[in-house]
Parts: structure tokens; sequence; C-alpha cells
């Protein structure tokens, strides 16, 4: 924000994330073995060593760079309680509720795709405004905070990062107090105001950010994009799933628009262009992210059937229960339809309702004989692929390759 100094390790981190390289998976069968395979990378797409050395400064662990973006939201929130305040002690205790959910976990993926495709582009990380850049970036954290909140709501989901969603939160508020009315609505009502809060906020702190006006030009249409993408995203996947479209098609748009846009691609482009990056390396960046953008949801997609609750923060199996038209479930209905109709009917009976833990292990069963797990982790692997061989045939600067590439399989190969 104008005419604050984040107080950071020589400022600022510019290696936000850094990973292993990927194994070559064995054959994967089970659910956990599944889940726990590496995708398959040429070994000329594997990432280079990114440790950071003792005399390379400019390599920092994820730890403090997503400390630095926490810093950037704290001091932003701060700018804000004053007027929170004055409101009254209700909307002071549910803006709190707000911004536990912001700190409470999170991997802070999209301000380091951000943060990366500034540097990617000859952003300078010790620079006066580089303050500014950070400020962008972290606001997209906030922009994040909103579709979860809203997302929970939709979907009905009771838990989010291991804790009760928002909703769910004040609902049970509600209820203890005894307030007259119904307290899921009124939880519902809650959650939806704050994540227009959070919404607003974001905008705010991109506002608040000591750029020139120039390069305030340069990013208000990309910021805006982004922003009416991922609603489009989250509409397209609210009438797929009521028009009961179950085809991979529908499915691979719900995750280019809801997911992918905003979680790799726009911030890419965000960062490039904070940077003054030209139209070559947006499109590459455009590319990139949204092949990465595509299998990092892929991925969530297994996590959201296959996944430890323990690990997800989420109860296992509920992505079936919510009826989400995933790409997992559109190849298993794919398979199942030419080659056994009475495992499709199962599967159609099934999702979007009540289903015990039984009656997911029979459907996660057939997934995997289906061949739906195998084909899930194959698009995996060739849009990270594809993702990859663009980015080596780019301009990137050459740092900024050995970054994207880890973040690319961090993204990709995650268990949470």
């Amino acid at each position: 924000m104008s005419g604050r100094c984040v107080s950071r390790p020589d400022r600022l981190p510019t290696d936000p994330i850094t990973t292993d390289c990927p194994r070559t998976p064995s054959a994967a069968r089970t659910p956990e073995e599944t889940l726990s395979a590496a995708p398959h990378s040429p070994a000329a797409h594997r990432p280079l060593d990114v440790e950071s050395t003792a005399d390379d400064r400019d390599q920092w662990p994820l730890g403090t760079f997503v400390d630095a973006v926490e810093t950037s939201l704290r001091d932003f929130v701060a700018t804000q309680q004053a007027t929170v305040d004055s409101v009254g002690p209700i909307y002071t205790d549910a803006v709190a509720e707000l911004t536990s959910f912001v700190f409470r976990g999170g991997k802070r993926i999209r301000p380091a795709f951000a943060w990366t495709g500034f540097l990617g582009a000859g952003g300078d990380p010790h620079a006066v405004g580089a303050d500014a850049v950070l400020d962008v970036c972290s606001a997209l954290e906030f922009v994040q905070a909103c579709a979860l909140v809203h997302d929970d709501i939709i979907d009905a989901s009771s838990t989010r990062r291991g804790f009760p969603t928002v909703h769910v939160t004040f609902a049970e508020r509600h209820r203890a107090a005894g307030w007259r009315g119904n307290s899921d609505k009124f939880g519902e009502s809650v959650a939806i105001l704050l994540g227009d809060i959070a919404l607003c906020w974001a905008d705010d702190l991109v506002r608040a950010a000591a750029l020139n006006s120039a390069t305030s030009a340069r990013l208000a249409p990309v910021w805006s994009a982004m922003r009416t993408e991922v609603l489009g995203g989250q509409l397209l996947d609210i009438a797929v799933e009521a028009s009961g479209d179950d085809s991979v098609e529908a499915a691979l748009q719900i995750d280019r628009y809801k997911t992918a846009a905003y979680t790799v691609e726009r911030p890419l482009l965000i960062g490039g262009t904070l940077a003054g990056a030209g139209p070559d390396l947006l499109e590459v960046y455009s590319t990139f992210g949204a092949d990465i953008g595509i299998a990092f949801q892929l991925r969530d997609d297994l996590l959201g059937v296959f996944g430890d609750p323990s690990v997800t923060g989420k109860p296992s199996g509920d992505d079936l229960r919510e009826g989400k038209r995933t790409v997992l479930l559109a190849a298993a209905l794919d398979a199942a339809d030419e080659r056994d109709p009475a495992t499709a009917a199962a599967l159609r009976a099934g999702i979007g309702t009540d289903l015990s833990e039984a009656a997911v292990d029979d459907l996660r069963a057939h997934m995997i004989d289906l061949g739906a797990v195998d084909d899930v982790e194959r698009r995996i692997t060739t849009l990270t692929d594809s993702a990859l061989a663009a980015l080596n045939a780019s301009d990137v600067t050459e740092d900024a390759k050995r970054r994207l590439t880890a973040m690319a399989y961090t993204a990709t190969r995650r268990t949470s």
C-alpha cells in the first residue's frame, strides 16, 4: 500500500515455491497408490534443483513468501478495522471470522504464481515499487476467500480446511443464541455478505497499492477479466449440474473458468502485466497457466473422491455426495456407458445423494475399474508436459522457468 515499507528479509523473497524433482510412478491401481504416484514427465521437463544456497539471496523458501503475503494482508485489514468497528460489534465479529478464514491455512498459490509471473517478465524484486506488486499479488487471496465462502454455500459443504465452513459457523451461532428465524438461512446470508466483503477488499487492496498510473491502466482489464471469469465458471458449474450434462467437455469448460483462469493463468498474467511484459510472453503465460490450472483442478477432483480427510480438510467422497460434474465422473460414465450399462446406472443413481461410506467405497471401486482414475492421471500428465513444453520454448527468464517448473509439479502432485 502507498507509503508502506513491508518488513521482510532483504525486502522481498523471490522464490515462492520449491519442490523436489518428480519421480516416475509405478503402476497405480488402488486409490491410495493412484494419488501418491507422481505424474510421469520426460527428463527434459524435470525441474532443476531449486534448493536455496547460502550465497543466493534471491532464493527464499515458501514459508518466507507466505509470511510476506500475510503481512500485506494483515496490514490492509488493519486499515479497515476502524470502519468495520464503527458499524457495530456484530459487524466486527463477523469480519473477524472472515479474516480468521483468510489466515487459516491455504497455500497462497495464486499470489505465488503472480509473483513468479512478475519475476519471469524481468520484474525487480528489490525495486522501490516491489511492495506494491506484492500487495496486488496478495489481493488474490481475498478473491480466493470470496470464491471459497460462496462455493461452500452453493455446495452445502460443512467443512473447509478442517474447520466448519463460514455459513455453518454462523448458523450455529444463531442457533446457540436462540435468535428468531431459520438458523441455516441466517448463516448463509452472513456468509454471502462476508464473501462480498472479501471481493471488495481485493479491489480495495489493488487500488491502495502504490502503482503508477500507466501500470494501473494495464492491470485493470486483466484484473476485471479474472473476476468475471471465475463468476462465470461458478455459474457454469451450477448450470451443468442442474441440467445433468455429464460430458467430459462440459466438465473441462468448468475447470477452465472456475479454477484454471483465476488460479494460475490470470495470476501469471497479472504478474507479467505488472512487470510490463509484451504480448508474446503473456501468451506463453496464458498457455502455461490454462494447462497447469486445469491439471490443478483435475488433481482436486481426485482428492475430492480419494483424498485423506485429515490432509485435505474435507470429508472424503463429498464430491460424489454433492453430485459434482467432474472430469473424473464424466470419464467413468463414458466408460460405463460403453462397457457396463448397469454400472453407469448405479453411478448416476448414486451421485448427488447422501451416500454411506460403503456406497462411496463402491463408487470409488467402479471409477478405478472403469479406468477413470488412470484417465484423469493421464490428462494431468499431458497437460503438465504441454505447459512445460510451451514454457521451455519461451523467452521467460531461465530462473523463472525453473521456478515455474517446480510450481507446476507442486500444483499437480499435491495431496491437499
